[in-house]
């Protein structure tokens, strides 16, 4: 049984107000960026990544300074200096999509092939090697996962998969598919789980963003060798909600509490 969890406190007009001018600034900022990002397609993919990775880190300072929303991360030296390696991490809004590239880098994503026809922001995203999968074709898009994860992986790439498929509410848990442990499996690339509570602050489907402090745990690399994709699936599971649990712990502890039905 899922737990289903908000918090408590409410929207008051700073959150409006922060909320809208964070919005503004992705608005004017998007396409300028895809612009810039687009004009560099005949340059090396690096000049490229790097134009998007300047967007995101001041994404993150607006963040902060319009919503006060910032973020902190344990397990930093868990993630290979070298690369090649799959992230599969909790899924909870929109945030992890932007912001785990600041730290996590160089990474792709797997995603919905729709999201590339987005004017500007999809377009340039379609130039950033992403892994655009057709939901409505699994065979297919478990091919194209392993097949162009593995050559991602090979380029000293991180594939970011999300393995519960779409966001979940805060306090719950969807069953994780196998796409990325088969990925995992065939590559032979160790997998690094990924918890954290964005969700609590930046909700899905909510246009509000609410001020705090992010918590992100990264677990150290779980060997995939001789493991088949069900091991290592229930492998990163367990952590990930054990994580998920000690974030809830220590925001109870510092005063960040949830109200939740089951």
């Amino acid at each position: 049984m899922t737990q289903h969890a908000t918090l408590s406190r409410p929207a008051d007009f700073r959150v409006y107000l922060g909320s809208t001018l964070f919005f503004i600034y992705i608005l004017l900022s998007t396409p300028v960026v895809g612009i810039l990002v687009l004009a560099g397609v005949i340059l090396p993919f690096t000049v490229r990544y790097k134009i998007a990775g300047i967007w995101i880190d001041w994404l993150m300072r607006v963040l902060k300074l319009c919503c006060g929303l910032s973020h902190e991360v344990e397990g930093l030296e868990n993630i290979p200096a070298a690369g090649g390696a799959i992230i599969l991490s909790k899924h909870q809004s929109a945030w992890e999509t932007i912001a785990l590239r600041q730290f996590i880098s160089p990474q792709t994503a797997v995603l919905k092939k729709s999201l590339l026809q987005i004017p500007f922001g999809g377009w340039a995203l379609a130039t950033l090697k992403p892994i655009a999968i057709d939901r409505q074709n699994q065979k297919e898009a478990l091919r194209m996962l392993i097949d162009q994860g593995t050559a991602r992986l090979q380029e000293g790439m991180f594939v970011l998969v999300f393995p519960e498929g779409t966001r979940v509410a805060p306090g719950s848990s969807g069953k994780f598919n196998a796409g990325g442990a088969m990925l995992a499996q065939k590559s032979g690339f160790p997998v690094i789980p990924l918890a954290h509570n964005a969700g609590e602050f930046w909700p899905r489907n909510s246009f509000l963003k609410y001020p705090g402090v992010i918590k992100v745990k990264i677990g150290a690399p779980i060997d995939t060798h001789g493991k088949k994709s069900k091991e290592i699936n229930a492998e990163a599971e367990l952590w990930i909600l054990q994580a998920m649990q000690r974030i809830a712990e220590e925001n109870a502890r510092t005063g960040i509490t949830e109200r939740g039905t089951s």
